[in-house]
């Protein structure tokens, strides 16, 4: 049977409201929680890194943020950072209470945003025991700036009128104005880079998840911009890997080789390409080095 086959979708309770997760049960006692980019939903985002995990003995889980997929949350389609750290605090906590699983060997995976959330979960969140953070967003306040590159004069003028527009109208209770997770330029979308035009062929190239709405609500953009999560890099106090990507141009390798060098203990992987080059070109190195790692540190 293969890992879809056995997978058991479950739920957690994170602040009141409830996470959907797929929980892949595993044989060698050690887990991996895992979370998918900005705006994505578990399915495309984790479902090829999972399943590998998975035939190696890991359990997994698996789960959609709040306001995502199929985790409950008004209104959807909202990205907040605090709400997620929390979500990933509340998985953590759920997966060391699966019954196959040693809580003393439960690591968290993440890509992009996620993996930027994992610098403030490896300092904070209790019983984690190692972190992978793939193309992680280290510091929005290097690559916001980069992203404008590519944003037409007049989106880079309006957009931020729309953002705020959409932030005043959730104060009135009004509900999102949902943009596109990426656009080529000249389009108004959360991001205009060229390899965030990338997503569809990396995350769901075979039509396989009709469900993932690939939109995000304006307003979740701006505190994203001042986002800055890689400061957390000298207070982590487990293991954690980080896979760089040397030609993203979403995220940009820089901040996170910096970040790398303040984690106490800290590997890099580096692979050609851009932001999505885990999910396509390089999956198989990436996955072999994930695995690597998983096992030099969980078991």
């Amino acid at each position: 049977m293969s890992s879809i086959d056995v997978r058991q979708r479950v739920r957690f309770s994170s602040c009141g409201q409830n996470c959907v997760a797929w929980h892949y049960p595993g044989v060698n006692g050690a887990c991996v929680v895992m979370a998918p980019g900005g705006g994505v939903t578990k399915e495309p985002g984790t479902d090829r890194f999972a399943a590998r995990f998975h035939a190696e003995g890991f359990s997994v889980l698996a789960f959609d943020y709040r306001h995502l997929g199929e985790s409950e949350g008004e209104p959807r389609q909202v990205v907040r950072v605090g709400e997620q750290l929390a979500d990933l605090a509340a998985a953590v906590d759920f997966a060391h209470r699966l019954p196959e699983v040693d809580p003393a060997r439960v690591a968290c995976w993440g890509f992009s945003l996620t993996g930027g959330h994992l610098f403030t979960i490896a300092a904070r969140t209790p019983g984690v025991a190692a972190v992978i953070a793939q193309s992680p967003l280290t510091d929005n306040l290097v690559a916001a700036p980069n992203a404008l590159r590519y944003e037409s004069p007049r989106v880079a003028l309006t957009f931020p009128l729309i953002a705020l527009a959409d932030v005043i109208g959730g104060l009135f209770g009004r509900p999102p104005r949902l943009i596109p997770l990426a656009g080529p330029r000249g389009t108004v979308a959360m991001l205009n880079t060229p390899d965030s035009l990338d997503a569809d062929r990396a995350l769901d190239p075979h039509g396989r998840y009709p469900q993932w709405r690939r939109l995000i609500a304006a307003r979740s953009v701006l505190p994203l911009m001042i986002y800055r999560p890689g400061r957390m890099a000298a207070r982590i106090r487990c293991p954690m890997q980080l896979i760089i990507c040397a030609d993203d141009e979403t995220v940009l390798p820089g901040p996170a080789r910096r970040a790398a060098d303040r984690v106490p203990d800290a590997e890099t992987v580096t692979v050609p390409g851009g932001h999505y080059a885990p999910f396509l070109d390089q999956h198989d190195p990436v996955v072999a080095a994930e695995l690597d790692f998983l096992r030099r540190r969980l078991l």
